[in-house]
């Protein structure tokens, strides 16, 4: 067969194909290099995006706290980055693909690092962040009486908050809504660099080698994780106001629910590194010379010999999409990637926040540990990925299947997931009462008590103490605490009556600052749980590179850069700005102690129902991929049931015209 424009071409250049490593053209050497310079560039900015994906998700708790907003709040924030991506993508994966594709990812990294660092700035023009603490009442720390002077120091604390909200003197905007912004034009950026990006390589690699190349970029871009939560890790164990405090009047530590660690730093850091790599695609050539190796009947250089104009790009727009839209595979195909990305979308969101709350671990510690343990092994298994593709060449239905087995087999090993939990810790008046032999019946009413009635406690209060009984009270002053001795840190609380009333005598009825330590079992079952999620992320990742080709190879070689800016779109509108925000939601109904924010309003959650929490998490999870890998079973036996009548419409013609068959397999022999 020949190809319009330059049949004798193709003919003559065909014996590369044959002709061993040694023996190429000025052609061939010049566009190897070029090809590797893109996708080297292309993999730092997978590598930045990611690192500042990673990043925005370990700060999730600290912006939380920051800006005391409830866990919904928190996921409008993280689906704005999904929000900002739709806006564009369909149009940038569309008319992108048609114009300077180097130059406009350049653009949409530029815009990331703009982004980025905007995303730091409410940190720059707020005020110290200020927490309530009996130490910061103390001013005798060998003989202090706390019955009266700590109640009615914190009422005129919250008179005066309350008051300065009125008069406007207290920030009452709400400045998070500064790093949504950000996180929006992040999303802009973003847009175009997967399908542009993707389609460029796809258009001037070998058909062999593409897989490949797509599997080094995802498994750079899984590097950038691992840098960007050891980053939150480093920044979560700082605090907020570092440089403009002393440190040794911190009174809190990083496993406190107030702490709150300097998450503004990650962003300027990974906002410079961005800036960096949007750079040199602006240097780049809008077209790479033509390889001869890359024998393939649609080429990119056959658009490029006349411009063409807006208008006649734009009419072929609505005709394409249509064209999209109407093929049944394609569909089930996307929503099977919707159902499988909620859950996905759920999980890197919120896995963070489920471990430090589940196993009553520091935001500092889970991210450090998701960094070097889980993360790794995702990169492991998106490289082993592309190998798997380029070594046993995959096609279309061994790529379904191979998704299929790997997103079923890391469903099994979620199921241990459910056996590793920990109990609630005992809060007095939250989750037991304040007598041991008195039930707890109604939350809301038991956290003033007989033995602490009369120091007037505020129930908005959160500064717990850990009791001799092995009880955590909400603050010292709900301990029925009258005396204190130390500074800071090492503060302890005397004459507790209310430790006194679970049994204890008089002289075992002290405090200290902090909540009591969870069982030494947690420890353990927080280091076997992160060990079966790295096992889990790295079968599942198996299939990512066949994932992403199937959206290549199920559609007409002119559509392939829309088809993956549809994908990206569908599941950005249906999985990745819903699912943050209603799970988020569900999470704030487990909330069972709330703090106040400066106007006298709901604030962020200090205490979670961590039972209801996991099974809300792990069975939300699992029953969305349970939905999604059903449908990708059926979507598999329609690609099996297309290949076959694709085979069998191949032999029929053979038989139908042998003759014309027989100058086709000369030619491609040529």
């Amino acid at each position: 067969m020949t190809v319009e424009g330059s049949p004798d071409r193709f003919t003559e250049t065909r014996p590369m194909e044959y002709s061993g490593e040694n023996q190429t053209t000025p052609q061939a050497k010049c566009c190897s290099p070029s090809l590797k310079v893109f996708i080297g560039l292309l993999a730092f900015c997978f590598f930045t995006k990611s690192l500042t994906g990673a990043y925005t998700k370990s700060t999730i708790t600290q912006i939380e706290r920051r800006f005391e907003i409830p866990s919904s709040t928190v996921g409008i924030i993280d689906g704005s980055f999904e929000m900002g991506n739709l806006l564009v993508i369909t149009v940038v994966s569309y008319f992108g693909a048609k114009f300077h594709r180097p130059k406009i990812i350049g653009a949409g990294v530029l815009l990331m690092g703009i982004g980025t660092l905007i995303m730091a700035l409410p940190h720059f023009i707020m005020s110290r962040y200020m927490y309530d603490t009996a130490a910061a009442h103390t001013n005798d720390p060998a003989n202090f009486t706390m019955s009266s002077t700590f109640s009615s120091d914190t009422q005129n604390t919250v008179q005066q908050l309350v008051s300065g909200c009125l008069k406007g003197e207290v920030e009452s905007s709400p400045t998070w809504v500064i790093v949504l912004f950000g996180n929006i034009l992040r999303g802009i950026g973003e847009a175009g660099i997967g399908p542009l990006g993707m389609s460029f390589i796809d258009d001037y690699a070998r058909p062999g080698n593409s897989a490949f190349y797509i599997g080094c970029l995802h498994t750079f871009g899984v590097i950038g994780p691992i840098f960007g939560y050891s980053l939150g890790s480093l920044c979560a164990s700082l605090y907020v106001d570092i440089g403009l405090v002393d440190q040794e009047s911190v009174t809190i530590t990083p496993q406190d629910s107030r702490w709150v660690g300097a998450w503004w730093l990650g962003y300027v850091v990974s906002g410079l590194l961005t800036l960096l790599a949007a750079l040199p695609l602006w240097f780049l050539p809008r077209a790479l010379p033509e390889n001869p190796q890359t024998s393939k009947a649609y080429h990119p250089s056959n658009e490029h010999k006349h411009t063409l104009s807006i208008t006649e790009i734009a009419k072929d727009f609505w005709p394409s999409i249509k064209h999209l839209l109407t093929n049944r595979i394609y569909l089930l195909y996307l929503v099977s990637s919707v159902l499988a990305f909620n859950a996905f979308a759920i999980t890197i969101t919120y896995t963070p926040k489920y471990l430090e709350q589940q196993f009553g671990q520091s935001a500092s510690k889970t991210n450090f540990l998701i960094g070097v343990i889980s993360i790794p092994a995702v990169a492991l298994g998106m490289f082993v990925s592309g190998w798997i593709m380029k070594r046993f060449k995959l096609g279309l239905l061994g790529s379904a299947r191979l998704v299929f087995f790997t997103s079923v087999t890391s469903l099994v090993c979620i199921i241990p997931y459910f056996a590793l939990s920990c109990e609630n810790i005992d809060v007095a008046g939250v989750t037991v009462p304040y007598q041991r032999s008195i039930e707890l019946q109604d939350i809301s009413c038991d956290l003033l008590n007989s033995c602490n009635a009369d120091c007037g406690c505020p129930d908005f209060l959160w500064d717990p103490v850990c009791g001799q009984n092995g009880v955590t009270y909400i603050s010292p002053c709900h301990a029925g605490c009258n005396s204190s001795w130390g500074t800071r840190q090492n503060m302890t609380f005397h004459g507790c009556t209310c430790i006194q009333s679970w049994g204890l005598t008089s002289g075992n009825s002290s405090a200290v600052l902090g909540q009591c330590p969870r069982e030494s079992s947690c420890t353990k079952m927080f280091y076997i749980y992160l060990a079966l999620q790295s096992l889990a992320f790295f079968v599942y990742c198996l299939g990512t590179v066949p994932f992403f080709l199937i959206s290549l190879r199920i559609v007409d070689p002119v559509l392939k850069s829309l088809s993956v800016g549809i994908l990206l779109l569908v599941l950005r509108v249906f999985g990745g700005i819903p699912a943050p925000i209603c799970f988020g939601a569900l999470i704030d109904v487990t909330c069972l102690k709330w703090g106040q924010n400066k106007c006298g309003g709901r604030g962020a959650c200090r205490m979670y129902d961590i039972e209801t929490f996991r099974y809300l998490f792990l069975g939300l999870v699992s029953s969305l991929q349970a939905f999604s890998y059903t449908l990708l079973w059926i979507f598999t036996t329609q690609i099996k049931r297309k290949v076959q009548n694709d085979e069998q419409m191949s032999k029929d013609i053979e038989l139908q015209y042998p003759v014309l068959c027989d100058t086709e397999q000369e030619n491609n022999v040529k």
